[in-house]
């Protein structure tokens, strides 16, 4: 995942204490987390340096984990360098603590409580562990969760989703590429990059793969700063199709894919033939970034024949 600046306090706040108990980072965290917990349970333990609450849970966590005796696993995980992970998990406070099994999150909770609740926690944890079966899961299935997930914006979930499937059938290619979305969207382009340079080539030939790249290339030319300005440009005048389309493009890459496109099918419907057909060609790149299968790539597909062909 993406990499973060180092922060001075984040070192104490997320110290390791033994083989079971280590750091983590939103660049590692696939691997030390949702990698892991295929084997065994694995603890998210969400924490920062300035959280007083932290400082008197973290060492219960500790002697917890250390209890199991190797049957699970915590990952401590400093808030404030890792943002965009907490986000992505949807993490408002610290302390928080996933639990993940299966490349999945499968339970949480939050803010200090007593030590025999967690060694309760821990033990279901445990139990559980030991009567699943996370390699037997039906591919198909996951991945039609993954995508609703990853077009819900749940990228915690889809992450965990295609993670799992990848610990089944490294050359899955849905997987792969569901993967490299799961990374543009979370504003993890290196790591997206990383991914894309580094497929095997069974993946990399695939037409799938080719739409991830185009995804990827998209997100790496994101126009920086507000759209305010373009917006203005537009509004004073809607015939100005540059500024639209400029407009377009940087909305698709913020995420507001619908409006983004919505402003490129006016350029169409008003001038079809500006500047070489530029805006009907970037609306192909769209659809090509979002995958041709995705709901509102086959909408606006509909949409786009009616207008060329009305």
């Amino acid at each position: 995942m993406m990499g973060f600046d180092n922060q001075p306090q984040a070192k104490p706040a997320a110290e390791a204490s033994g083989p079971m108990i280590f750091e983590a980072t939103a660049e590692d965290f696939e691997d030390k987390v949702l990698r892991a917990s295929m084997e065994k349970p694995v603890l998210a333990y969400f924490t920062a340096p300035w959280c007083g609450p932290c400082k008197q849970l973290g060492p219960i966590m500790d002697k917890a984990v250390q209890a199991a005796g190797g049957k699970v696993a915590m990952a401590k995980i400093d808030l404030d360098s890792n943002q965009e992970l907490a986000a992505a998990l949807r993490i408002q406070s610290v302390p928080t603590i996933f639990a993940f099994f299966g490349g999945r999150p499968v339970d949480a909770f939050q803010g200090v409580v007593p030590e025999s609740q967690i060694q309760d926690f821990i033990k279901k944890l445990i139990q559980a562990a030991s009567t699943a079966q996370p390699d037997a899961i039906d591919i198909p299935e996951a991945l039609s969760m993954a995508a609703q997930a990853l077009a819900a914006g749940d990228l915690g979930a889809a992450q965990g989703a295609y993670a799992q499937i990848l610990s089944q059938d490294e050359s899955n290619v849905q997987a792969y590429v569901g993967m490299i979305r799961v990374y543009i969207a979370a504003g993890h382009i290196e790591q997206a990059k990383q991914m894309v340079e580094g497929a095997p080539e069974d993946i990399a030939k695939h037409a799938s793969f080719s739409e991830a790249k185009t995804a990827l290339e998209l997100a790496e030319n994101t126009p920086k700063g507000d759209f305010a300005e373009l917006e203005e440009q537009v509004q004073n005048n809607p015939t100005d199709h540059q500024a639209r389309f400029d407009l377009a493009v940087a909305l698709f890459s913020a995420g507001q894919k619908e409006v983004g496109i919505d402003h490129l099918m006016q350029i169409i419907e008003t001038d079809r033939a500006w500047n070489d057909e530029e805006a009907r060609k970037q609306l192909l790149k769209f659809f090509e970034a979002m995958g041709h299968a995705d709901p509102l790539t086959v909408e606006s597909r509909r949409r786009l024949s009616t207008i060329l062909f009305s």
